[in-house]
């Protein structure tokens, strides 16, 4: 699953994603069209930007927690420390991230789901 609510960074994300060989679920660019669709199937892993087009991405963020999704946060405006006193088990990367880098998150959220 991927929620961002910049377009070009949504695609750039969908992209490295599909590029890693899974399906992209999304992009989202509102929280609540995101929470819509966990209702329907769980992610196996979540890129969740923290600022979306309706708030703040936490009301979705807490339920894939609560379900034991990997989620990885990839903000621009909140500190990955901040993320990671909220999801002590959330991998979390500030904007911009370099691909590989958003590989070997992806590589390790996947091995959890496992």
């Amino acid at each position: 699953m991927v929620v961002e609510d910049e377009f070009i960074v949504a695609l750039d994300l969908s992209e490295t994603v599909r590029e890693m060989g899974y399906a992209v679920d999304g992009p989202y660019a509102y929280t609540d069209h995101a929470i819509m669709a966990v209702h329907e199937e769980m992610p196996d892993f979540a890129i969740l930007d923290v600022q979306t087009g309706d708030g703040e991405v936490f009301p979705l963020a807490d339920a894939l927690s609560a379900a034991g999704v990997p989620i990885i946060f990839h903000s621009g405006c909140t500190p990955p420390a901040e993320v990671a006193r909220r999801y002590p088990r959330a991998q979390a990367v500030s904007k911009p991230c370099p691909p590989d880098q958003l590989i070997a998150m992806m590589t390790r959220a996947n091995a959890e789901a496992a």
